[in-house]
This record gives C-alpha cells, structure tokens and sequence, in this order.
C-alpha cells in the first residue's frame, strides 16, 4: 500500500483525540518513547503493534467494566 494511505478510520470523529491521549499513555506505560509530533511512520511496526494490542486490552476491559456496571445497576 503506499506510503499516506490509510484504510482505518475511527467511527467516531469526536473520539480522535481520546485515542491519541491514550496511545502516547499506553506507549509511556510500555516503555517506548515515541518520537515528539504525531508522524509514527519511523516507529518500527513491531512498536506500533504493541501499543495497538494494549490499547484494544484496554478498550476492551473498559467495555466489560461499563457493560456489568449497566448490568448490576438494572437487576438491582
């Protein structure tokens, strides 16, 4: 694919900068510095594969959270 395309989006505009935030968070907590700015294309894929698996985790367990939060708040 060349360079500057890109085939993923986020579904939801407003949650951009959410998602940066927390990319640069995980990516502290991982241990990778990443380069100032927001250009990652010199950050080898590896790296960006790993802060990608963690923030899907993290994105995933905040779901769950919500979903038995909603759930233990209706059956009560």
């Amino acid at each position: 694919m060349a360079q500057g395309q890109r085939t993923n989006r986020v579904l939801v505009p407003e949650a951009r900068a959410a998602l940066d935030q927390m990319k640069w968070e995980i990516a502290r907590e991982v241990g990778i510095n990443l380069p100032p700015g927001s250009y990652l294309g010199d950050v080898p894929s590896r790296m960006n594969g790993a802060i990608g698996g963690h923030m899907v985790r993290r994105m995933i367990l905040e779901y769950e959270r919500n979903l038995a939060a909603n759930v233990l708040g209706t059956t009560r």
